[in-house]
């Protein structure tokens, strides 16, 4: 990544987080709707790594 694109995704970082997180919050909720007594450590793991295996997806599809 050359010094502009660098500086650019450091402009945006904090946005990208912001909007990750919110991502993950969606899930949650809907995971809280649909399963009662949720265990929310495994919600959370299950979710962040299907996020995972999705970014996996796009980047391949994106730069494959």
């Amino acid at each position: 990544m050359t010094g502009m694109e660098q500086k650019e995704l450091e402009g945006h970082r904090s946005e990208i987080i912001a909007d990750v997180k919110k991502l993950v919050e969606k899930y949650r909720a809907i995971f809280d709707w649909d399963v009662p007594d949720i265990d929310q450590n495994l919600a959370d793991k299950l979710i962040l790594a299907e996020m995972r295996k999705g970014l996996g997806d796009i980047e391949k599809q994106l730069l494959g």
